[in-house]
């Protein structure tokens, strides 16, 4: 019985140490993957553009989507980019007040919009939105000739919007959004 005590109060002492504390959250590490760009053409599209090897050009299957409207799938990263086209009908004022207006539907939850004009060589012309804080869609954009072609992207992340967390993929991601709007070729 008394080694049963001493035991007891051996393993009493033992346990006895620091005060547990809570620790911090923390958040998977993603590494990035080597960036490498394979051209994408669909020749029943009027557009070409190189997309990242890790990334995939998937058709959209929403029962509303047209024929030419895709979706490139980032799944190392859960996210995609959904791509609209449009072919131009002396309406550039109104797709592009279209495309504004969906970006700013995101201002709920937005701590900001920047508005960043692009220009190519290969006379492609547009907005791309960058939206801050938590909001469903962090990265927009339209791109035209302003005469035939109008293509409209939202990069979404499959999770709830954390920018905090999201940051380092979306600025990764963003890079090949930016890369993908440099390389777009329409077709006549």
């Amino acid at each position: 019985m008394k080694k049963l005590v001493y035991i007891f109060l051996f393993c009493l002492l033992a346990s006895c140490s620091e005060t547990p504390a809570p620790k911090p959250r923390g958040f998977f590490r993603i590494d990035m993957p080597e960036k490498k760009y394979t051209l994408f053409t669909d020749t029943s599209c009027p557009y070409r553009f190189e997309t990242p090897q890790y990334s995939y050009v998937l058709p959209d299957t929403n029962r509303f989507a047209e024929p030419c409207w895709k979706y490139i799938l980032y799944p190392k990263f859960g996210a995609q980019l959904y791509l609209t086209y449009k072919p131009l009908k002396n309406n550039l004022a109104q797709m592009a007040e279209d495309s504004r207006g969906f970006a700013y539907k995101h201002t709920i939850k937005a701590n900001g919009i920047d508005e960043n004009v692009v220009k190519t060589q290969n006379n492609v012309y547009g907005v791309v939105y960058d939206i801050g804080g938590n909001a469903a869609s962090n990265m927009q954009f339209y791109v035209t000739d302003s005469l035939k072609h109008f293509l409209r992207g939202s990069l979404y992340f499959n999770t709830i919007p954390n920018a905090d967390s999201l940051q380092p993929s979306l600025e990764f991601i963003r890079k090949d959004v930016l890369h993908l709007i440099n390389t777009l070729q329409w077709s006549n």
